[in-house]
């Protein structure tokens, strides 16, 4: 029987938690934390969210990194975290490429299925921060709140008409996690 985490929250990952290297993080060394990021996290982490990840990562389906490479690039981050005084819960990835018509890839919401699964809670009404379109349609789709940041591709998205209202676009991570914190 999975933990059942009382406030979930969902973030991606690249663009958001991390620089976006517009291709992809295979290793450990290219992982670096967007500023703030971590602190943000750590908030979370201490108001009692449940902090889970979704990151869609063709980069396995496309054979520039196997699984083990990805699992030590989260393994990074997540202790990236906690060195920061925060969490991440759950880290599900999709390992597809969009021409390979999966569930799982956003923005599908398969991976918020499998993280539904894994922690033993809704998502529901759960906030979503993402920082492109297919992070928003996929928190739409599946009944999440989600909120826009600029960082990532976040910028670009600000003219997308799945775009959330102004009051739910934010400069980075710290500023959405400010509004979470306040809600």
């Amino acid at each position: 029987m999975p933990k059942t985490f009382s406030k979930p929250i969902v973030l991606d990952r690249d663009g958001v938690i991390n620089v976006d290297l517009w291709g992809y993080v295979t290793r450990k060394e290219e992982f670096e934390p967007i500023n703030g990021s971590l602190e943000a996290i750590k908030k979370l982490t201490a108001a009692g969210f449940s902090v889970v990840v979704a990151t869609n990562q063709a980069c396995i389906s496309k054979k520039i990194i196997n699984e083990k490479q990805l699992e030590d690039v989260h393994e990074h981050m997540s202790s990236l975290v906690q060195e920061a005084g925060g969490k991440i819960d759950c880290i599900v990835f999709c390992p597809h490429e969009p021409k390979d018509n999966c569930s799982c890839r956003k923005p599908e919401t398969g991976l918020l299925v499998e993280i539904e699964e894994r922690i033993g809670s809704s998502l529901k009404n759960s906030f979503f921060i993402g920082d492109k379109e297919s992070d928003l349609l996929c928190a739409t789709r599946h009944g999440c709140i989600p909120l826009l940041v600029e960082t990532g591709y976040g910028e670009k998205t600000l003219t997308s008409k799945h775009c959330p209202p102004k009051e739910r676009c934010f400069k980075d991570l710290m500023d959405a996690v400010s509004y979470v914190l306040e809600s």
